[in-house]
C-alpha cells in the first residue's frame, strides 16, 4: 500500500506490452479509502487502450467507484458467498432472506429484476429454502446476484457511451448516503 512502490510496479509492467493489466492486492482487508487510492495512483499510468482489472473487489456501491478511477473490469467472490448466505442484493437495498418479514410475502425478491430467480419465486418460497438449508437457494440467490451485478455494469456502460457517467456515478453515491 505504497504508492511509490504502486507507481514504479505499473512503469515496469509497462515493459511487457501486455494485452490487459491487473491491479492485485487492493482486497486484503485494507480500508477501502486505501484501496481506492492505490487504484487512483496506479490506473493514470496503465495504458487506456487495454484492460484494467482489479481483483477481488466489488460491493455494488464500489463498482462505479472503481469505474470512476478507470478501471474496466473487477471480480469477486461476493456476489455468490453473499447469495449462499442469504444477502441478496435488489434494486431497493439489501434483502437478508432469512427474516422473520419474509415467510409469507408471496412478492418477487426484486420486482425491477427480470432473473429467473425473480420472475419465478416470491421471497417466501425462497425464505423457505434458505430456512431449510435446500442447495436450490443457493443456486438461486446466485443467479439472482449476479444479474443484479450485470445489470449494474450494463447501465455503467451505458452511462459512459451516453455521456452520462458522472450523472450516474452521483446518483449512486446519493443512494448509498440515503441508505446509510
Amino acid at each position: 500500500m505504497f504508492a511509490d512502490l504502486r507507481r514504479d510496479c505499473a512503469t515496469e509492467l509497462l515493459e511487457l506490452n501486455a494485452s490487459g493489466y491487473a491491479i492485485g492486492g487492493l482486497s486484503v482487508g485494507e480500508p477501502r479509502s486505501l484501496s481506492m487510492e492505490m487504484t487512483e495512483v496506479t490506473t493514470p499510468l496503465l495504458p487506456r487502450d487495454r484492460p484494467r482489472y482489479v481483483m477481488g473487489v466489488g460491493m455494488p456501491e464500489e463498482l462505479p467507484e472503481y469505474v470512476a478511477r478507470g478501471v474496466d473490469m473487477m471480480d469477486c467472490v461476493l456476489p455468490s458467498r453473499n447469495a449462499r448466505n442469504g444477502c441478496l442484493f435488489t434494486s431497493s437495498g439489501r434483502v437478508i432472506i432469512k427474516q422473520a418479514r419474509y415467510k409469507a410475502d408471496p412478492g418477487p425478491l426484486d420486482a425491477n429484476c427480470r432473473c429467473l430467480t425473480c420472475r419465478t419465486y416470491s421471497r417466501a418460497y425462497l425464505r423457505h429454502l434458505f430456512q431449510a438449508g435446500e442447495m436450490l437457494f443457493s443456486t438461486l440467490a446466485t443467479i439472482h446476484n449476479l444479474k443484479y451485478y450485470l445489470d449494474m455494469m450494463r447501465q455503467m456502460r451505458e452511462a459512459i457511451l451516453l455521456g452520462r457517467f458522472r450523472a450516474y456515478l452521483d446518483n449512486v453515491r446519493n443512494s448509498a448516503v440515503e441508505s446509510s
